[in-house]
């Protein structure tokens, strides 16, 4: 079993194979997590998908604090290490590197990805993660696109962690299509209800879901759930 903790907006933290893997940590800025006390989360590493703030606001903390391994794309983790973290390992498309917990391939995302400082964070992406028992996708900031088809075709997708909060990234109608494409019939929601903009209506987006023969996870901050 996999038991996946969700610390809203992007961020969860995934127990895999006796390793804790954070991603996308934006936390201590998001009022909404305020419940969630980041000095006291430990990590083996933390997988970041690009570079905009609400991705990588605690990402420096967590990783500093636990001796983690920071993995991104090259831009984002070269851009870590010269903020003095010595543990890192760089991506990019199309790329996979075996870990303690299994394997990461570095796929596809559209969207943009600046750094806080307003440096570039390369080209945006997602995450495969497969390990001794399946696999799982954690799509990032992405738009739909057939980019995810190859992903269904390459690997078993158990499940998915992709957005549904629409206006910045895909909505929950094209969430349901990204599900098709690689392949599960089982997501977990994410980007959404942070910001005025990407609040959504959870019974709604359910019953998409339900028409679709999908079954979507909403979950509340803090709350965990094994797979």
């Amino acid at each position: 079993m996999i038991e996946i903790t969700y610390f809203g907006h992007a961020s969860f933290l995934v127990k895999l194979a006796g390793e804790n893997i954070i991603f996308d940590p934006f936390i201590s800025p998001n009022e909404k997590a305020a419940h969630i006390d980041v000095s006291s989360l430990r990590a083996d590493y933390v997988l970041i998908s690009h570079g905009h703030e609400d991705h990588v606001a605690d990402a420096e903390k967590i990783v500093k604090s636990s001796n983690a391994t920071l993995v991104s794309n090259y831009e984002v983790a070269v851009w870590f290490a010269k903020k003095g973290i010595e543990k890192y390992h760089p991506m990019n498309h199309g790329g996979s590197k075996s870990f303690d917990f299994g394997t990461v391939k570095y796929v596809n995302a559209v969207h943009s990805s600046t750094l806080p400082d307003g440096s570039s964070g390369g080209n945006p992406g997602g995450f495969v993660i497969k390990h001794e028992k399946g696999s799982f996708y954690y799509a990032g900031d992405t738009a739909l696109t057939y980019d995810m088809k190859l992903i269904g075709e390459e690997f078993k997708i158990d499940f998915a962690f992709l957005p549904i909060g629409d206006n910045f990234t895909m909505g929950i109608e094209d969430a349901l299509k990204a599900a098709d494409f690689v392949g599960t019939k089982k997501i977990i929601g994410m980007h959404y209800d942070t910001f005025p903009f990407i609040e959504i209506d959870h019974e709604e987006a359910k019953k998409a879901a339900e028409r679709a023969g999908k079954e979507l996870i909403i979950l509340n901050i803090g709350d965990s759930i094994s797979l």
